[in-house]
């Protein structure tokens, strides 16, 4: 009895480690570094007149990286006045897409490690649990590679967005001559470029998943009990038949004659011995 309770915990717990286990873990990752991330930019602005120089400039953007309503002051390097920039571009709906993927990604895994340990009698009436759950698998394998892709393009027009050479050109003074503009700081993208490597394990695992999912649905246990003879099979079983069919044909043997007395007659029956190949 408590070898069966082992075995059913074990399976239990397999079962919970192949679907579930992995994928809350970087389901998190994924999406809490790219919608934790907070981006800084400073340029520095050394006008003509040195009574105007060093006149550093602070840009911080981040998530959900709507660039167009980032704005920061520039000095004009002409009797004090400034101007307001804004950044180009709009980059919200890879970045949610990508965001929401991740947390109903980790819902789901969070849903189905409950379903696993106290419901695994119900997961498995009527098939309808692994059916559901290789639905989903599905569903979000593909969603995984459409978001992680179109995040990975967002990612790389954000850099170009951000990029300081193509931030200094929306400064006028920068333009002007006499005037000088460096980058003092750069935004760091270590955290961004680890979401997009996030979001590929993501659909590694649910790709793969897919698989082990399959094998607890009713269409490959079906499979399995009733499965279809290869080419080779259908080639030998009519080999067999063919050999079979040439053996069953009559071969000359021996007449064998029996007799029966009844009262005064003698009443002899013969019949031929037929030869028969296995």
């Amino acid at each position: 009895c408590l070898m069966k309770m082992f075995c059913v915990v074990y399976y239990q717990y397999s079962l919970l480690k192949q679907h579930v286990l992995f994928f809350k873990i970087f389901a998190i990752c994924a999406f809490a570094t790219c919608g934790g991330y907070n981006g800084h930019l400073q340029v520095k602005v050394d006008c003509a007149d040195k009574r105007q120089s060093n006149l550093s400039i602070n840009i911080d953007f981040g998530y959900p990286f709507r660039l167009q309503q980032v704005h920061f002051k520039a000095p004009l390097c002409e009797r004090n006045r400034q101007e307001i920039l804004f950044l180009d571009g709009d980059f919200s709906t890879t970045a949610q897409f990508y965001v929401t993927v991740g947390v109903f990604a980790f819902l789901y895994s969070l849903l189905a490690t409950i379903v696993y340990i106290f419901y695994q009698n119900k997961y498995r009436e009527n098939n309808r649990g692994p059916l559901v759950d290789f639905v989903v698998t599905v569903i979000f394998s593909f969603m995984w590679l459409v978001s992680t892709c179109s995040w990975a393009k967002g990612l790389s027009d954000i850099k170009k967005a951000t990029d300081p050479a193509q931030v200094l050109l929306l400064i006028s003074a920068c333009t002007a001559q006499g005037n000088r503009c460096t980058a003092t700081k750069e935004p760091l993208w270590s955290g961004l470029n680890t979401s997009v490597v996030f979001g590929f394990v993501n659909l590694t695992l649910w790709a793969g998943n897919i698989w082990f999912v399959f094998k607890e649905t009713g269409w490959y246990k079906t499979g399995q009990r009733y499965p279809t003879r290869s080419a080779s099979g259908k080639r030998a079983s009519g080999m067999r038949q063919r050999l079979y069919s040439e053996s069953s044909f009559d071969q000359p043997g021996e007449k064998i004659c029996e007799g029966t007395q009844t009262n005064k007659q003698t009443n002899t029956t013969c019949f031929s011995q037929t030869m028969h190949l296995d």
